[in-house]
């Protein structure tokens, strides 16, 4: 199970300023608030023109020169100066992994330790959905008695506050355990360097990751110009 919302990407005109600081090129720049008309961008300018839903709404838009030069020049380290902030919940599991491919650059997190006895668990706390029962072989009911053990040891704790049990807790939990949220900022050339080695990985939730990482904007930048062709219009259930 993965989770991301509050997604809000930054940085546009700045990367822009900083390809066209080294070319002496700033009046080429195209990009810009869209008002439609003389007095703004103007649609025909628009890089999103072909699928352009905001209509004059004065929102800051990419150009089409800039779009063509942020891609000639995909190599460049401009795509660091685009940042990304979102929050992601997902299970200890795929945190591991997370910092494995230092995939953000800041994360602030609250600790699992401090709040473990805060509330009861409960299988919505936890990522299950690959558990099967197989009759003998039934993992999912395996799982039920973690959970069990899991509030025997909370209550002890709660009771005795005596520390060996909290240590049960801290020893019998789970990696599926996902009752984490965490605020992540990253960029667009973090996310470049990951893309290719994540977009088919083993977890469920690099896939759905990828999937997120195709549906930002203009993320052709990221991922190529075919690859955003096969997004564009995809939905993506995370």
């Amino acid at each position: 199970m993965i989770k991301i919302e509050n997604v809000e990407v930054m940085g546009w005109e700045h990367a822009i300023r900083g390809i066209r600081n080294t070319m002496n090129s700033w009046e080429k720049s195209d990009s810009g608030i869209c008002k439609g008309g003389d007095d703004g961008i103007g649609c025909e300018n628009c890089a999103n023109y072909d699928s352009c839903e905001h209509t004059y709404d004065h929102s800051w838009q990419l150009g089409k020169a800039d779009h063509d030069l942020m891609m000639r020049l995909a190599d460049v380290r401009y795509r660091r100066m685009i940042t990304v902030n979102l929050d992601i919940t997902a299970p200890l599991y795929w945190w591991k992994d997370f910092y494995t491919y230092e995939v953000g650059t800041v994360v602030d997190t609250r600790s699992v330790m401090s709040e473990l006895a805060a509330k009861a668990f409960t299988l919505d706390d936890f990522s299950y959905e690959h558990l099967v029962d197989e009759g003998d072989n039934c993992w999912f009911c395996n799982f039920d008695v973690i959970i069990d053990s899991l509030n025997s040891a909370r209550e002890m704790f709660l009771i005795t506050k005596d520390k060996k049990y909290w240590w049960q807790m801290i020893q019998l939990l789970p990696a599926s355990y996902h009752n984490q949220k965490r605020t992540v900022m990253t960029n667009y050339e973090t996310l470049t360097s990951v893309y290719p080695m994540l977009r088919n990985h083993e977890l469920d939730e690099w896939v759905k990751f990828c999937k997120w990482i195709e549906m930002l904007p203009y993320s052709e930048i990221i991922v190529g110009e075919e690859v955003k062709l096969y997004a564009d219009g995809q939905e993506v259930n995370l």
